[in-house]
């Protein structure tokens, strides 16, 4: 527990030397899947509002979007917009997202009224940085805009993705 703990402290330093780490770390799948649930069920608590029941839809939804965003930012790196030395695989690109999901633990802290949006807003930021280290590492870019490119083609289709399912698993109710 004690590793995993230093593990998260350096993901949410930025040090490049643990996402490096985690990349070549075949066993870390499920201290990364750890850190998601983790930083998943401190939003949870963050969120005053939400309920039990809420928090676990929460966690399954954060474990699920973990998977797919990686897939997807997986896709667009080594595919679409890869440099000529990028040699990745989809798991070590899964542990290091993972990862950089360590800041989000600060959203704990959201559940103090007056810092609810600050606490948020600011492990969003946080977390985009850490997911651009993260992504940059694993996919071996020297440029760190181009870690920054396939965040931003990643998310976008993503949010085609997920709206796409929106569609297809809420269903349509009649006035």
């Amino acid at each position: 527990m004690n590793d995993l703990i230093q593990r998260m402290i350096r993901a949410a330093k930025l040090d490049v030397t643990l996402y490096e780490e985690v990349e070549a770390d075949t066993t870390a799948f499920k201290p990364a899947l750890a850190v998601v649930a983790i930083s998943s069920i401190a939003s949870g608590i963050g969120n005053l509002y939400v309920g039990f029941g809420t928090m676990i839809g929460t966690l399954i939804i954060s474990l699920i979007a973990w998977f797919v965003w990686s897939y997807v930012i997986f896709l667009v790196g080594t595919k679409l917009l890869p440099e000529p030395q990028t040699s990745a695989d989809y798991g070590q690109l899964l542990r290091c997202i993972g990862f950089a999901s360590a800041p989000g633990v600060i959203c704990v802290l959201g559940i103090i009224p007056p810092l609810n949006a600050l606490v948020f807003f600011t492990a969003g930021i946080w977390m985009i940085v850490a997911t651009v280290i993260a992504v940059r590492q694993a996919l071996d870019y020297t440029s760190t805009g181009r870690a920054v490119g396939v965040c931003v083609l990643g998310f976008l289709a993503f949010l085609v993705i997920q709206a796409i399912l929106g569609v297809l698993l809420i269903p349509f109710h009649s006035a």
